[in-house]
């Protein structure tokens, strides 16, 4: 029984057959075809190895994996005949292991048989006038990364080309034309597919613009994932990304597996029911723009955009310049701050006029000479909102300077932040459309977006520049599932502890976070930037980070989570019956509230009803 099982086993080997339709040089092919000749080798010994030695014929007769079961496409030349020559060349050092094993030399010469590499654009080409379908077993490989904001003209041509039925493609990574091609091509099929991709395409605005389309039209079901993990390239110059590795199928049997890598390099396997785009165990739920809040928080909106050719913005040289020709203006100059200002601590200023009479600065010639070049930068714009604008060129193109202080929010931050570092701003400093604002001075906002509950959100949904988090007020702030029902005493804890982290940054060290005019009682002028380095961060200013977090954490339950993919799953399941509420709120009794958790994650496709628990106290 068992020899009849390994000899199908060895007969399934020989007839596998695998496509890479980015195959560069060839490594994902040499790699799988190493594998597959070593499992044979394996099986074969397995058969045969107790027995006396066999003669090459037998060996000719028995080893049957070959190249010619694997297909590529590459777009060079060059790489591809490389490829071709690598596949040979692992070819080769096989056979020397089963020459050793089975104490006969054993070589294919002459080379009868060949990989299919072909020449071509692999998102121009039909893969299927390559292998067939039909005769496919698995696709797989490591397609070209290339973010939406660097593609070249020939890629975005593609981009277009393969993506013209999908609704917002120009926002796209050049990877997702190959999940576009590979659902096309394994329609229907038992095919399965694994491509290393940049984890881009499972955060923010592509996850419901890319998987939203492939899950429904193709009825892909993700059967295994690798979440985030550093892909480190041994090429000289090469930076470090961040890729998920993604394997899906049009058909949803077998078992789904995830693997999660810790920081210490560890990696977790979990079996689960079912795998969404985001990576994570759970429904197929898609996190799409809101322009309100789900819940009744204050709206969040851009800042200031000033579209004046550079000539309302200072540096402190042309600060100081203006000022020494031109006392008086110094009524109109407020300090300006946009992401970089505000975590970097760099110094801007700006030309404000919105609230001045113009009659007080038309005297000013070093102001009218500014003015009047804003006027002549938006006149040449191609924009006709900006072309508008000249009418009015005092002023910023875009104005939502609030009246009181507020809660700032940087547009990009680092990844390597444990948090988004964000503050609160009094009205005199002008916010630039680098940040958001949010016309608050309440801590209980504060504190809630600067714990780790939100990180974790801001981690899954956030879009990305480069590697660095991407903030929106529609895709992140917007969609964000606060806490439900929560008591005043939970609100006041967290403005406590909320209040203990602007006190730690003041004492640590942050000068500029209020925009201090001298050093404060220790003589240091820290950033936030230097207070929210992840290798030097303050003790105390961690402390009270902690506190916050499980200040917040009561706010959604009473037991604390114990991991980011712990709080993401719960506000996962809490978004979806924000967004898609089918039973009516259940009456509460006076004084007392739900204790519920979240629910255990569904079945691929199926949505859990109900309205969400509330925390407790």
């Amino acid at each position: 029984m068992k020899r009849k099982r390994l000899e199908e086993f060895h007969q399934k080997l020989c007839k596998l057959t695998f496509l890479d339709p980015a195959c560069g040089c060839g490594n994902f092919l040499v790699i799988a075809y190493r594998e597959l000749r070593q499992l044979e080798l394996e099986t074969l010994r397995e058969l045969f190895g107790q027995q006396a030695e066999l003669t090459l014929d037998d060996l000719n007769k028995l080893s049957q994996v070959d190249v010619d079961q694997f297909y590529g496409i590459e777009i060079g030349e060059w790489p591809a005949r490389i490829a071709e020559v690598a596949l040979w060349l692992m070819d080769h050092q096989m056979n020397l292991k089963v020459s050793e094993a089975f104490g006969q030399l054993y070589q294919r010469l002459p080379l009868r048989k060949s990989p299919h590499i072909h020449c071509a654009n692999a998102l121009r080409l039909d893969w299927k006038t390559v292998l067939p379908p039909e005769k496919c077993s698995y696709v797989l490989g490591n397609p070209p990364f290339v973010g939406k904001h660097y593609q070249t003209r020939a890629q975005r041509e593609d981009v277009r080309e393969v993506m013209a039925n999908f609704r917002n493609a120009g926002d796209v990574d050049y990877v997702v034309c190959w999940f576009k091609r590979a659902a096309e091509y394994i329609h229907q099929t038992r095919i399965k597919v694994g491509f290393v991709a940049t984890n881009s395409i499972t955060q923010g605005e592509q996850v419901p613009v890319v998987w939203g389309e492939l899950l429904d039209r193709y009825n892909l079901t993700l059967h295994f994932a690798h979440r985030t993990f550093p892909w480190e390239s041994e090429a000289r110059g090469k930076a470090r990304v961040h890729v998920v590795i993604i394997g899906f199928a049009a058909h949803a049997d077998g078992p789904k597996r995830l693997y999660e890598y810790a920081d210490d390099g560890s990696v977790t396997k979990t079996d689960v029911a079912c795998i969404n785009p985001y990576l994570l165990p759970g429904p197929l739920t898609l996190v799409r723009k809101q322009q309100k809040p789900l819940l009744p928080v204050p709206e969040m909106r851009c800042g200031n955009k000033p579209s004046d050719g550079g000539n309302l913005i200072l540096d402190d040289g042309e600060k100081r310049a203006l000022l020494a020709d031109c006392p008086d203006a110094r009524k109109f100059l407020r300090r300006f701050v946009g992401s970089e200002e505000l975590i970097n601590g760099v110094d801007r200023w700006c030309l404000w006029l919105a609230d001045s009479n113009p009659e007080e600065w038309r005297t000013l010639p070093e102001i009218k000479q500014r003015v009047e070049r804003v006027r002549d930068f938006r006149l040449k714009s191609t924009a006709l909102p900006t072309k508008k604008a000249a009418e009015r060129p005092a002023t910023f193109f875009y104005q939502s300077q609030p009246k009181m202080a507020y809660i700032a929010v940087p547009e990009v931050s680092s990844e390597n932040r444990r948090y988004i570092p964000i503050a609160l701003l009094p009205p005199e400093v002008v916010a630039s459309n680098k940040l958001y604002i949010i016309e608050s001075r309440d801590l209980y906002l504060f504190g809630v977006l600067s714990s780790a509950m939100h990180m974790a959100w801001v981690k899954v949904v956030a879009g990305r520049l480069e590697s660095r988090f991407q903030y929106s007020g529609t895709m992140v702030y917007n969609t964000f599932p606060w806490p439900v029902t929560v008591l005043d005493r939970q609100k006041d804890r967290v403005r406590t502890a909320a209040q203990e982290v602007l006190r730690q940054r003041t004492a640590c060290g942050d000068g500029r976070l209020g925009f201090l005019p001298k050093p404060n009682a220790r003589g240091w002028r820290c950033s936030l930037a230097d207070l929210y380095d992840p290798l030097a961060m303050p003790i105390p200013l961690v402390k009270a980070h902690t506190e916050l977090d499980r200040a917040v954490e009561r706010c959604y339950r009473p037991e604390p989570f114990r991991s980011d993919r712990e709080r993401v799953e719960f506000l996962f399941s809490l978004y979806e019956k924000l967004t898609a509420p089918l039973l009516p709120a259940t009456p509460r009794a006076k004084g007392r509230r739900s204790q519920a958790a979240a629910p255990a994650p569904q079945p691929c496709g199926r949505r859990t009803p109900g309205l969400p628990g509330a925390g407790a106290a």
